[in-house]
């Protein structure tokens, strides 16, 4: 019941708008006896988000509060550690997402739901897979900056090199690697491949590896990729590539964990991938602002929220960067895109709406990437800016 965010979730909530949907934010306490204030403060939330529906926001049914209300009594919620928690709710969904990073406290009744927060935390690349291979075992993490558990493994991924060939398997006391990969696989003479045991059974010995990478990868592309997490691959430096030549996952990432996975423990795993996945979201925004600047000076850009609200519903932009955390208090006109700010003399009072919760879905809709910045790092000082196909 409590997920972590994945891509695939947030591609889901991104298409639900025109009616009312409730949402819940709020960081939480690991430890005791803090963690004990945890349901209060969940409380406090849930008697603000109230007063929201029944003052009318958005015309929400009070009814959508009932699951909200029941989050209360579930002990396993309160007693779990985690840094955060996000509670999406309408009428045709309700979701409860575990975040492994705090969040503000917020509550908010619109007609889409609020996944700013959301949006940062999935694209800092806090949550993460390791796949560890070696020829007695292969093992699955899933974890994040703070905690990396071990997964059970379905059943039809091998758990070793044994289990994946049987009786296809060339015999150890053949001529070879004793390992049964072959570290001439990395050499290019003939001589040198004379040395590893000759072209015959040491091209065996190779050919088991391949079949053993290609039946791991199989299963757990058809068991475990689902999450769409980045996985990261941890093997020997001699493995790394063999294994990315015949992978089919759609997430594994080039960079991996260049050791034996299984002199490693969880903690060890874990500094090794966060380092991976940091630097990884740290290039992404350098990029993202590097096309900004570029797009700039072909005036193909802009920071000016109107330009942008119009430019997104007309499908002219590619890229549009939001500051994390920022808010926009108005309303978006559904056709033309046109931005209406509170506080503008013709304009009416949208009590909880937000511009950039209400950009944000049309924009990846209509093929824009979307990516949330650290405060201060956005161009301008409206919250947003857009790099423009034409």
């Amino acid at each position: 019941m409590y997920e972590h965010i994945t891509q695939s979730d947030l591609s889901e909530l991104l298409k639900l708008q025109g009616q009312p949907y409730l949402s819940l934010y709020m960081p939480m306490a690991r430890s005791f006896p803090d963690q004990e204030q945890n349901p209060v403060r969940y409380r406090n939330l849930l008697r603000k988000l109230r007063d929201q529906v029944e003052n009318g926001s958005a015309n929400a049914d009070p009814a959508l509060l009932e699951p909200f209300d029941a989050l209360l009594h579930e002990d396993e919620l309160w007693r779990s550690p985690r840094d955060g928690l996000a509670v999406i709710g309408g009428s045709d969904v309700f979701k409860v997402f575990s975040l492994h990073q705090p969040v503000d406290e917020l509550v908010r009744v619109d007609q889409q739901p609020c996944l700013k927060p959301l949006m940062r935390i999935s694209q800092s690349g806090g949550a993460y897979q390791v796949l560890c291979v070696t020829r007695d075992a292969v093992r699955l993490f899933q974890g994040d900056q703070n905690v990396l558990e071990e997964v059970e493994l379905h059943p039809d991924v091998p758990r070793n090199l044994e289990q994946a060939l049987g009786e296809e398997l060339t015999a150890k006391d053949q001529s070879g690697n004793p390992h049964g990969f072959s570290r001439a696989a990395d050499r290019t003479s003939g001589s040198a491949r004379h040395e590893a045991g000759g072209g015959g059974k040491q091209d065996e010995i190779d050919i088991d590896r391949e079949r053993y990478f290609r039946a791991i990868d199989k299963a757990i592309v058809e068991h475990h990729a689902r999450s769409g997490l980045p996985l990261i691959l941890a093997a020997l430096p001699r493995n790394q590539a063999a294994y990315r030549a015949v992978s089919h996952h759609p997430t594994l990432l080039d960079e991996g964990i260049a050791q034996d996975p299984g002199l490693m423990d969880a903690a060890g795993l874990r500094e090794e991938a966060a380092t991976i996945i940091t630097r990884r979201h740290n290039a992404s925004l350098d990029s993202a602002l590097e096309r900004y600047g570029v797009a700039q000076g072909q005036k193909l850009a802009s920071n000016d929220i109107g330009e942008i609200g119009e430019a997104v519903f007309a499908g002219r932009v590619s890229l549009l960067l939001v500051e994390s955390g920022r808010d926009i208090p108005g309303t978006v006109d559904m056709q033309s895109g046109a931005v209406q700010l509170d506080g503008e003399p013709d304009g009416e009072m949208a009590t909880g709406a937000d511009v950039l919760d209400q950009l944000i879905p049309r924009a990846v809709q209509n093929g824009a990437e979307v990516v949330m910045l650290p405060q201060g790092l956005v161009p301008g000082s409206s919250g947003a800016a857009a790099v423009f196909r034409f």
